[in-house]
């Protein structure tokens, strides 16, 4: 309640005074009143064959929602939770019972992840115990069920694309000389000490976006991304982004893209986001669907100026339009002298006295982009720790993190 009422009278004391108000809480307020994580309860059983390989696995979860429904609060213990406990494994069957309760708790939301690293967390804990049970290496009953054929449906919903999960769990186990963890764990007893080492396989969901998928699972919006890319008389460029930067430093990279593409300085491209009076729809940021999804956005919308400007150079210079290359900010014929800069293609485009037949003038095109799949980019952590017996005090004394994007 004080963070909205924080919130609110900010906003009231903007208006009355004309002026930016920026409420700053401390931080046993920021603890009592910010949305809060994660708070699970839960049961896994993990069924495993004589060769042990899983053959099922069965959640019973009791989510805290806090003392008042949030915007995402009911969505992250269950689709962006139950989706993902198939993690980095072959599970043939998987079954999943979530149960939300209301408490006298500040309320969640999504918060680092939402609902993935509880997830893991979950799926990694219940592997280390069955790799002891069985008497395996915890690395070694991980890859005995690593998925090795792609495609791979998952019993949860979601379709890996690709992935290589031996690659990454063999690099992260020999950057942290997995193998000399018995002599390091030896040395420190002679000390004193205890010595412990832990490793976890992870997957992600990325790029939030398939509308059909979020669909099936009771969305009421689609998740695309839209783009528009403006190209002015004078060659400069603005492009509106449904995507939003809220301190990821989108204005440079997408900036960037826009200047590797063209041959531009940066200084030339101008991101605006955020602003309702010229971006037409957007659907934000979140999930990690920025570059995966905003950026592929604006890309479609590139394509549709690249292949109109190399129109208007080629018919400008009678030339074939497959002939046209764009290099260093200028439109170039193939094989000989003939170029034209980027911002004469582009005063053409509007002054319009010599269009190719047909054409409409000027260099002004936007896309929607929605994903077929999310993106699953997996990797693996070792953790290793010394503890003094006497003080528990405990000292992570090497880790080492690999991770691969799958898209």
């Amino acid at each position: 309640f004080l963070y909205l009422s924080g919130r609110m009278v900010c906003l009231w004391a903007s208006k009355r005074v004309g002026r930016p108000v920026k409420w700053v809480s401390d931080r046993t307020e920021a603890f009592l009143t910010d949305a809060h994580g994660r708070d699970h309860r839960s049961e896994a059983e993990l069924a495993l064959d004589a060769d042990n390989k899983i053959l099922g696995l069965r959640v019973k979860t009791i989510a805290n929602l806090g003392a008042y429904m949030s915007l995402f609060s009911s969505s992250v213990p269950t689709y962006l939770y139950a989706t993902l406990l198939s993690g980095q494994y072959d599970i043939p069957a998987i079954h999943a019972n979530v149960k939300t309760v209301y408490t006298n708790t500040t309320p969640v939301d999504a918060y680092r992840g939402a609902g993935r690293p509880e997830a893991t967390y979950l799926l990694e804990r219940i592997m280390e115990t069955a790799a002891r049970e069985v008497g395996l290496s915890p690395a070694e009953f991980r890859r005995k069920n690593f998925i090795r054929s792609f495609p791979h449906q998952t019993p949860v919903i979601m379709c890996y694309d690709a992935g290589d999960y031996d690659a990454t769990l063999d690099a992260a186990l020999k950057a942290a000389d997995y193998d000399g963890f018995a002599a390091r764990k030896a040395e420190a007893a002679s000390r004193g000490k205890l010595r412990g080492i832990g490793l976890s396989c992870y997957i992600e969901a990325c790029g939030i976006a398939p509308s059909a998928a979020v669909g099936s699972l009771g969305a009421g919006v689609g998740l695309w991304e839209s783009a528009e890319v403006r190209v002015n008389p004078v060659g400069s460029i603005e492009v509106l982004t449904g995507s939003h930067s809220h301190g990821q430093g989108h204005e440079t990279t997408f900036a960037q893209l826009i200047s590797e593409r063209f041959g531009l300085d940066t200084n030339s491209v101008s991101i605006v986001h955020g602003d309702t009076d010229k971006v037409q729809f957007g659907m934000g940021t979140y999930g990690s669907r920025s570059g995966a999804v905003g950026m592929s956005a604006i890309v479609k919308a590139l394509d549709k100026v690249e292949a109109k400007a190399k129109k208007i150079a080629a018919h400008l210079m009678e030339a074939s339009e497959g002939d046209i290359q764009i290099e260093g900010g200028e439109l170039k014929v193939a094989g000989t002298d003939k170029k034209l800069t980027f911002t004469e293609v582009a005063l053409a485009a509007y002054t319009a006295h010599n269009l190719p037949e047909g054409m409409e003038p000027g260099l002004k095109e936007g896309a929607f982009y929605d994903p077929t799949n999310f993106t699953f980019p997996a990797g693996t952590y070792v953790c290793e720790v010394e503890v003094d017996p006497e003080t528990g005090k405990t000292e992570v004394v090497n880790s080492s993190r690999l991770t691969t994007s799958a898209t």
